[in-house]
């Protein structure tokens, strides 16, 4: 954008109506660009890695039960640091893959970065692919204990996606950003 380009739409007051340890609620007074005023619902959530564990001809998912939509869906692992803090996204990528399913990686390569729910929330997700795995002990948090974790071939994976079993839109995009890259 120009220095003589204004925004759409711009903040005029901001107010948090709800915070907790993993998110702020804040309803925004805005003004557009035809000066008429309105409020904005903003979820700020930290960004959030999500890591594709590759091995052979297919992934590493996870299966979790998905409080919000009541029932259980397959995902590539991901996850943020506690307490809405700042961490390193490689960092952060090793420690999710290895406490959701155990594994480590003996090579991490950045994928790149996207945005999720961008109509209400600035949070976005760094994708890494994992290779040369070595199995080890998952170590899950309380929320994670019910956690199941597999390996799909990538049929099986596009079957999942078919079937309704795996519907989260952040291993939707990976996945896609995946087929797209030179090296997946």
């Amino acid at each position: 954008m120009s220095g003589e380009e204004r925004p759409a739409v711009r903040q005029v007051a901001s107010r948090v109506v709800y915070e907790n340890a993993w998110m702020v609620v804040r309803e925004d007074e805005v003004e557009r660009l035809d000066g008429s005023r309105g409020i904005y619902g903003v979820i700020d959530k930290p960004d959030f890695v999500l890591v594709i564990p590759v091995e052979g001809d297919g992934f590493h998912l996870v299966e979790e039960y998905r409080y919000p939509i009541g029932r259980r869906t397959w995902s590539f692992p991901q996850g943020s640091a506690p307490g809405r803090r700042e961490a390193d996204p490689e960092e952060l990528a090793r420690r999710e893959l290895a406490e959701e399913t155990g594994l480590r990686a003996g090579t991490l390569r950045r994928l790149g970065y996207l945005n999720c729910s961008h109509g209400m929330s600035g949070q976005g997700f760094t994708i890494f692919v994992a290779s040369d795995l070595e199995a080890g002990e998952a170590d899950r948090e309380p929320e994670e204990q019910d956690m199941r974790q597999k390996w799909v071939s990538r049929e099986e994976f596009r079957a999942l996606v078919r079937d309704g079993r795996i519907t989260d839109d952040s291993t939707l995009a990976a996945y896609a950003l995946l087929t797209m890259d030179p090296d997946g």
